[in-house]
Formats: C-alpha cells, sequence, structure tokens
C-alpha cells in the first residue's frame, strides 16, 4: 500500500509510519518541514502547510490512502488565541487536506482516516459512550464536530473514510502519560479532582492498530472511538499507574490547581468521558493490550 500521512512527526505518527514501513508499506509525509521530517522517519517528504492551501497533489496521486493526524497541541494553556489556532489547525487543515483529494480525483487515495478525539462527546459522567452518543456542546466537542465535518466532505468524493475518536494514549516517550510520570516517580502521584472521572485510555499499540485495520478493511467507515474496552476513573488509573511503578499514588490534586496552570483546559481532565470502542469491537478488531495494568506494565517496561 501507498500511504500519505500529515502530522507524522507527532506521538501517534511516528509510531504508524514505523509499523507501514515495517509491513513493506511505501510512505510519503506532508510537512511544513519536509527535510526535517523525512530524515528523521527515513521517507519521502513533500512541503505542505496546512492552513496555506489545498494539500500538494503530487503526493497524493498514485497513493492508495491517506492519514490525517495534523493539528495544534490541544495540552497546552488555553486563551483566546490557542482556541482559535486549535480550530483552525483542524478546521481548515482538514478541508485543504480534502480540496488536495478533490483536485486529484479519480487517481487519489481511496480511503482517508482521520484523527479526531472522544471529546466530541462532551461531559457524560460515568455513563458509557459508544460512537452513537450525539456530540457535546463544549469547546473541544465543537471543534471535534468541524473537524470530524470536513472530513466526512471525502466521502462525497468516493473516498471511504474513518474518523478515530482517540482518548489517552499510552506511551511513556510522549503524550499524557509521560507527563504523569515525573510527580508519580517522585512518589507525589495521585488522583485529579477527586478521581470519579473516567479517563478513556489506549495503549499506543492499538490505536496503530486501529489506524492500520481501518487503511485495510473496506468495511470500516465513519466514526471509531479509539479507547481500549474497560475505561477506568481517574483513580483507578492513579492507583495503577502508582503500582506499575512501585510508588504511593495518593497525593490528590485538586481541580483548581490545574485550572490555575492550564485554564479551560483543565476541563478534559477534570469530566473525562467512560468511552466504549463499541464499533471496533463489532467490526473484528482485537486488542493487544486491554487490561490496564498489563499495559501499564508494557508501556513502561
Amino acid at each position: 500500500m501507498n500511504v500519505t500521512l500529515t502530522g507524522a512527526t507527532g506521538l501517534i505518527g511516528t509510531k504508524l509510519v514505523r509499523a507501514l514501513r515495517d509491513r513493506g508499506d511505501a510512505v510519503t509525509v506532508l510537512s511544513r518541514s519536509p527535510d526535517k521530517a523525512g530524515a528523521a522517519l527515513g521517507v519521502d517528504a513533500v512541503a505542505w502547510d496546512p492552513l496555506a492551501g489545498p494539500a500538494p497533489a503530487a503526493a497524493l496521486a498514485g497513493r492508495d490512502a491517506v492519514v490525517h493526524l495534523a493539528g495544534e497541541p490541544v495540552a497546552q494553556r488555553w486563551n483566546a488565541e490557542v482556541k482559535q489556532a486549535i480550530r483552525d489547525s483542524r478546521e481548515t487543515g482538514t478541508r485543504n487536506l480534502v480540496e488536495g483529494l478533490r483536485a486529484v480525483g479519480a487517481g487519489g487515495p481511496a480511503v482517508l482516516v482521520s484523527s479526531s478525539a472522544v471529546g466530541y462527546y462532551g461531559r457524560h459522567g460515568d455513563e458509557p459512550v459508544p460512537e452513537s452518543m450525539p456530540a457535546g456542546d463544549d469547546f473541544l466537542a465543537g471543534v471535534c464536530v468541524v473537524w470530524e465535518r470536513e472530513a466526512q466532505r471525502a466521502s462525497e468524493l468516493g473516498v471511504r473514510t474513518v474518523t478515530i475518536r482517540t482518548g489517552v494514549v499510552l506511551d511513556a516517550s510522549g503524550g499524557a502519560l509521560k507527563t504523569m510520570l515525573p510527580p508519580f516517580r517522585m512518589g507525589v502521584g495521585g488522583p485529579v479532582a477527586g478521581g470519579r472521572q473516567y479517563l478513556p485510555w489506549i495503549h499506543v499499540d492499538d490505536l496503530v492498530g486501529l489506524y492500520l485495520t481501518a487503511l485495510d478493511d473496506p468495511s470500516w467507515s465513519g466514526a471509531y472511538n479509539g479507547s481500549a474496552p474497560e475505561p477506568v476513573t481517574n483513580k483507578e488509573f492513579s492507583r495503577a499507574l502508582g503500582h506499575a511503578l512501585h510508588r504511593p499514588a495518593i497525593a490528590p490534586v485538586p481541580a483548581f490547581a490545574l485550572r490555575l496552570r492550564y485554564g479551560d483546559m483543565a476541563d478534559i481532565v477534570t469530566e473525562g468521558q467512560r468511552a466504549v470502542p463499541e464499533r471496533a469491537l463489532a467490526g473484528g478488531y482485537a486488542f493487544q493490550h486491554p487490561d490496564l495494568a498489563e499495559a501499564l506494565a508494557d508501556t513502561l517496561r
């Protein structure tokens, strides 16, 4: 398979590029810094600024699939400017990718797999959240709605379109887990904002597995939750992480402390979703790491 990726130098992108190359696929990446990205990943790289215009036809023509991972990082302190950048990078960036597909026409990819987030659902407490649940009404939910809407425009071109609503990715080298590790290793980690909110976690290998399945299986279309079958509360996750590190995990982190540091972005951590991968399981995906304790042990080894 010949695959083009955006956001290929991020946490998920680097793992996905490696998995694609390991199975013999040809990979092209679109990047604002193509020389740097190509050298780091060992693949062909083409220049593209997602906000500047349509994706270059030369990087899409003759390809079998495109994976869209690019977007402004969400895990930073939010203000009006940052919120606009988060939305624009996903709405405008995805629209410009689809416009590139439109320009290529029938000679372009047959499938688009685009990232999204479980933040699509907004607040649901301890209620299980399958893919059939409607969108929420907060900022991140609104971003996910326009993000997925722009991706789904590819289906109008006859391109099979899949969106992966990603939860908290377990990988010690990056993302949320890397941020959590220092305090837990010092024995001062613990549940956040009372710890009752659910944390929809997924091992990075399973997230990559979902992307590969979405690329390969022609029956996959629409939205899929990128989360493990058994989400846990923040308190349960903290206990499991402390156990994996042989450290106590009882130091609570109050919600106001998170809000002081991250502003409105703290809502992602203090609210959470009990997202369940109903469609992935129904579609035949077998999780490699469905148990949290085992997944953490594998990630931290």
